[in-house]
């Protein structure tokens, strides 16, 4: 029992962290004017900056799908599933999860390392010391900031990985885009856009919240900070990766 009861207490304390970051998002809406920069800031990394090499990858995702599947399909005589294949593999799977990967790889080290240094400075006891709530006022706009852009690259990624999967599928079946985005929009039904946004909003908050608590779980030393971003890393992956194996799970078993 012993063993257990810090982790018990670790799991608590977070759970309440969240809550208290829940409960700062109206309070920022309301009057977190002042905050509005650190929020655009936000976005302005996470989702404008990552435009470029979200890019790259969903046009290589959208050509590799192509260029394994049609000729295995094209064996089969059944062309036509390359479209759900699409669907399955870029809007519903890897999508979502590639994504979360370039914002964790970046926004989760940077954010962790920011929230660290401004610990190890006293700049958060600053702030309080003036009466600013730092969890409102840092916290909250990151916690939004990754979390809207992780949704908006979502989208973004999608959409490259079918513009890419067009362009190769032109080498083998050419077909007018407009036969071949309306065969999938044919393929895309509701439950893959519900399933795609809960798993990208998910995997904004879970990114968010492993990199804000790992920031502000230091201490003393200068030398936490990068361990801070390294570690903020590798639970964003950890939790991401199992946070879609669950919600994979159930959007399955919901089909069966």
């Amino acid at each position: 029992m012993r063993f257990g009861v810090p982790a018990l207490e670790k799991f608590f304390y977070n759970l309440g962290f969240f809550v208290r970051i829940l409960k700062g998002v109206n309070s920022f809406i309301v009057r977190g004017q002042a905050s509005y920069r650190i929020l655009t800031m936000q976005i302005l990394f996470t989702f404008v900056q990552a435009m470029g090499i979200s890019s790259l990858l969903a046009l290589g995702i959208g050509a590799a799908v192509n260029v394994i599947g049609i000729p295995f399909l094209s064996q089969l005589s059944r062309e036509q599933l390359i479209y759900t294949l699409l669907i399955a593999m870029i809007t519903r799977e890897l999508g979502p999860l590639f994504a979360a990967f370039i914002i964790a790889s970046r926004s989760a080290t940077a954010i962790a390392t920011e929230m660290a240094g401004m610990v190890i400075s006293h700049e958060v006891e600053a702030y309080i010391s003036i009466g600013i709530d730092p969890i409102e006022h840092l916290a909250v706009p990151r916690f939004l900031g990754v979390t809207v852009s992780m949704f908006l690259l979502n989208i973004y990624f999608s959409i490259f990985g079918l513009a890419g999967s067009f362009a190769v599928a032109q080498l083998f079946t050419p077909l007018p885009p407009d036969v071949y985005f309306g065969n999938l929009l044919q393929a895309l039904t509701i439950q893959d856009l519900v399933i795609s946004i809960v798993k990208s909003i998910s995997f904004g908050v879970i990114i968010s919240m492993v990199a804000i608590l790992r920031g502000f779980s230091v201490e003393r030393s200068s030398t936490e900070i990068p361990v801070a971003g390294l570690q903020a890393v590798g639970m964003a992956f950890g939790g991401c990766i199992i946070a879609d194996i669950l919600l994979s799970a159930l959007y399955y078993s919901m089909l069966s």
